[in-house]
């Protein structure tokens, strides 16, 4: 019988609100839960697949064309998988932006064999050496809606051919924060959020009110850019996890009540 590993720390008390989307949201609430803390669910983002499936199909049919293949989140991982091609040519290089991206990879039979070992953002993948000297690659950047320009352009200025296929669509959710901002003091003590949109979302759906709460709470975020974000915004407490992997985001939790 596979059993969970033994929680890293006890979270007796500790009310936690969980911001990720909420069918990404469940595994990482039970591991708070079996940590002893209790998760506060409040999606700030919904993720929805592209509008024409037909065309990603088509753009990622085309793998054999590429010299590297770059996935920008697991959110790119689980709405391309079932897009792919049965065969991926075996010399294709395949990029992750950071470690639950690659994990992501990793779960669907994809090896990545570009994975930054520091900053697991944009900029990190951009420092790697394999990526210095790319004139004339084919590389298609796989990712949402509007996503950042800098990896796309970057890759343009050193001389490299890319395309983007936007494979799932971010949404801001309808909910009413009313309860949960007139019960801050009792339903939270920490903050959880693993991407810049799910950052701006939250102020957005919070409003004036609940935005100053936010900002005296602490936050444990999953990388330094989103630490970044949240310090220019006000936030006074800012923890940085190691990546967005739910055990990695637990065990900076825990430095909370060690």
């Amino acid at each position: 019988m596979n059993r969970r590993p033994a929680p890293p720390c006890n979270l007796q008390g500790l009310n936690v609100l969980v911001t990720r989307p909420a069918e990404q949201a469940a595994e990482f609430s039970e591991l708070i839960s079996a940590a002893h803390g209790r998760p506060v669910g409040f999606p700030a983002l919904e993720i929805l697949g592209p509008e024409d499936k037909h065309a990603v199909r088509r753009q990622l049919g085309a793998l054999d064309r590429l010299d590297l293949l770059i996935f920008v989140s697991a959110n790119a991982v689980r709405y391309a998988f079932p897009l792919l091609p049965d065969q991926i040519p075996l010399d294709l290089r395949i990029a992750a932006v950071g470690r639950a991206t690659g994990r992501a990879l990793e779960a669907v039979g994809l090896e990545p064999t570009l994975v930054p070992d520091a900053s697991f953002d944009s900029e990190g993948l951009l420092a790697l050496p394999a990526l210095q000297h790319i004139e004339g690659w084919q590389i298609l950047i796989v990712r949402g809606n509007g996503g950042r320009p800098l990896l796309g352009d970057t890759l343009r200025a050193r001389g490299a051919q890319v395309d983007y296929a936007e494979v799932y669509r971010r949404r801001l959710p309808q909910r009413n924060p009313a309860n949960l901002i007139a019960n801050w003091e009792r339903l939270v003590d920490v903050v959880t959020v693993t991407s810049v949109q799910i950052l701006d979302n939250l102020f957005t759906l919070l409003g004036e009110a609940g935005s100053e709460r936010l900002r005296a709470t602490p936050l444990v975020v999953a990388s330094e850019r989103i630490a970044r974000e949240a310090a220019d915004r006000g936030c006074e407490q800012v923890l940085v996890a190691p990546s967005a992997l739910d055990r990695d985001m637990l065990a900076t939790l825990c430095g909370l009540v060690d």
